[in-house]
């Protein structure tokens, strides 16, 4: 009896033993699984932050460059700007003709005689017909008498200048030099640009000095810089134009231009030197 509770208290020993050993090495298998785990979160946590930081340094340096180009945008804009309206002081003289690239894209502004429609360059047509809607308004009677001209107009224009010239017993160079002053050589004159317009009092359409005293030019001569225009053969600057002074020919440079022009009171090509030597 008491070999059998002996034996009987030692199944018990080895079975609790062995259920000892086998939680032992659950447990163990737990922990090396546990630190195993924990190994990887922290190798994927590691790898997680540095992507994060470079996507971080990335996105940082990106906002910085974004930032830089919309802090050099008013400058990129108003660079833009200044290029475009430089073009509208082309300077077109007898020392300068008109570039051999150059296009216009004019547009029709009225037909002031029978038979001869005017046109003028696109930039400046409403202006130049708000400026006679304005003179009109104001009493006067404004007339273009002139606007756009082709190459074949300009080259008519001259040469029957320059045959007149010759009929005063003019030589030939001295003749061209003297046509010169009153219409412009092919390819040197400012109609070619599309960008000047003739302007006359309707009531006396003489091409000379005395369109001054009209009404007209002299309502013209105070505003015409309100509209973007520039008297531009000035009485007196025929040393620097090379162009007699004419009291009606108008010069579209935009109203930027023609404000400073007008409150410095000097010429197309005084100005554009001023400008250069900035």
């Amino acid at each position: 009896m008491q070999l059998k509770e002996k034996n009987f208290t030692g199944m018990i020993w080895l079975s609790l033993l062995a259920l000892l050993l086998g939680v032992g090495i659950q447990l163990g298998l737990g922990f090396s699984r546990q630190t195993r785990s924990d190994a990887q979160a922290g190798e994927i946590l590691r790898e997680l932050t540095a992507i994060a930081r470079a996507a971080g340094e990335e996105r940082a340096a990106g906002l910085q460059l974004d930032t830089q180009a919309l802090a050099a945008l008013p400058a990129q804009k108003a660079a833009a700007y200044e290029d475009l309206h430089l073009e509208l002081l082309l300077l077109v003289n007898p020392w300068n003709p008109v570039p051999e690239d150059y296009t216009t894209e004019v547009v029709q502004v009225g037909q002031w005689q029978i038979g001869e429609d005017q046109y003028i360059d696109v930039r400046c047509a409403d202006a130049l017909l708000r400026m006679i809607a304005d003179c009109q308004a104001a009493g006067y009677r404004p007339y273009i008498c002139s606007s756009y001209r082709t190459q074949a107009m300009q080259e008519g224009l001259f040469y029957n200048k320059l045959e007149r010239v010759l009929d005063m017993g003019y030589g030939w160079e001295e003749a061209q030099e003297i046509a010169a002053q009153s219409v412009a050589r092919p390819g040197t004159s400012e109609h070619q640009l599309g960008l000047a317009a003739d302007l006359i009092d309707d009531d006396y359409t003489y091409l000379d000095q005395w369109q001054e005293q009209t009404g007209t030019q002299q309502w013209l001569m105070e505003n015409a810089w309100r509209y973007g225009f520039i008297l531009r053969y000035p009485n007196g600057t025929t040393d620097i134009t090379g162009i007699i002074y004419e009291p009606w020919h108008y010069r579209y440079v935009g109203e930027r231009f023609a404000r400073d022009i007008h409150q410095r009171g000097v010429t197309l090509e005084e100005y554009v030197a001023l400008r250069r030597g900035r």
